[in-house]
């Protein structure tokens, strides 16, 4: 049974999850206040008519007649329309991110779009805000963090490894650079995790907020994994093979070179920073057992940028070293930091129903879609 206040947070909830139109996308967007919307809100709900005209409904909450739900009589639990697909909208100042929108749409456009090797958000639309030149919204699919929820196991993780290095490069074979691939900027689509759809804001509740969302494993239905966030990124002409630029402060404020000058800088060894930063915190720092890629990490964060692998280099040396990896590995446990005692006994029994399940029917130890 919910207490009352559960039953109050899930009907405003419910509430919030409005009836769809054929081709009509909603949105959830950020946190704010149950009973009123905060400043940034506000904006939403002035241009909450417009953007459903354009075929984007937003969440009823922005609606202008919205009214909490503890506040009526009559609370109505509805459902998505059968056509209708969740996405993300994205708010932003052209002239603060001024190739957001360009470097979206190439790799959204045949024939990079269906390329293996991209893994690039794809943007589906892209919105002019009418009286505001320059604010623009972007249409994208509904993602979450790349490690949410946890690895099961470490064959899980070299899949996912493999995909963020074959897609960075993938991006620097097209010579671009993103200039702020770190940890925030990695997302996975989580579709085919989820039994039950997830709701956009409570990540382990079901989209109808009734019971937590069921997922499977990683190994049993591999997601994709994606770089978002193009607004600081910069394409480069096919023969300009060591560009300058001046530093830029994206997410990860580590980058060696920006600590000891302001002098222009190749931002594609910075890009190897930001990726090999990302898995010594993630993986080497944060969880046990990932010794075995310390060595290519530590030369991908050298301090001097000359002196890092470039993206090719990366990938063959890392399919050396899976090539060392034993099966047994592979299926091996990733131990995370939040289990206690007990939920750690209870994740090790499944984990090894799961691992003796996979071994009898031969489930490849890292997941192949």
């Amino acid at each position: 049974m919910l207490s009352r206040r559960r039953q109050r947070q899930a009907e405003e909830k419910a509430e919030e999850v409005a009836r769809l139109e054929r081709s009509t996308l909603l949105l959830f967007g950020p946190r704010g206040h149950p009973g009123r919307q905060n400043a940034s809100e506000l904006w939403w709900c002035k241009h909450y008519q417009w953007l459903k005209d354009s075929g984007y409904l937003l969440r009823r909450r922005y609606a202008p007649d919205w009214v909490p739900s503890w506040q009526t009589s009559n609370t109505s639990w509805l459902t998505m329309g059968s056509d209708g697909a969740f996405v993300t909208l994205k708010l932003f100042k052209k002239s603060r991110l001024p190739y957001e929108i360009e470097i979206g749409q190439l790799f959204s456009t045949e024939p990079l779009s269906s390329d293996p090797a991209n893994h690039c958000v794809l943007i589906y639309d892209v919105l002019v805000v009418p009286d505001e030149e320059d604010r623009a919204i972007i249409v994208m699919p509904l993602l979450r963090f790349f490690d949410d929820p946890p690895f099961d196991t470490f064959g899980e993780v070299i899949h996912f490894l493999r995909q963020i290095f074959a897609g960075l490069r993938f991006m620097h074979k097209q010579h671009i650079a993103h200039r702020d691939c770190m940890y925030l900027n990695i997302m996975m689509d989580a579709t085919p995790l989820f039994s039950d759809p997830y709701h956009p804001q409570d990540l382990e509740m079901k989209r109808d907020y009734t019971e937590r969302a069921r997922h499977f494993t990683r190994t049993q239905r591999p997601p994709k994994y994606l770089f978002v966030d193009f607004g600081i990124s910069r394409r480069y002409g096919p023969n300009d093979i060591a560009p300058l630029e001046d530093p830029i402060w994206g997410g990860d404020k580590t980058v060696p070179e920006f600590q000891q000058s302001n002098e222009p800088r190749n931002p594609f060894p910075t890009d190897v920073y930001y990726l090999g930063n990302m898995i010594r915190n993630s993986f080497l720092v944060a969880k046990a057992g990932f010794e075995f890629v310390e060595p290519l990490v530590k030369d991908m964060v050298q301090d001097d940028p000359e002196k890092r692998p470039n993206m090719d280099e990366v990938i063959l040396r890392f399919e050396e070293i899976i090539k060392q990896l034993s099966s047994w590995k592979l299926r091996s446990r990733v131990i995370n930091e939040q289990d206690d005692n007990i939920l750690g006994f209870y994740r090790c029994v499944t984990h090894w129903a799961r691992r003796f399940s996979f071994v009898i029917r031969r489930v490849s130890a890292i997941p192949t879609p």
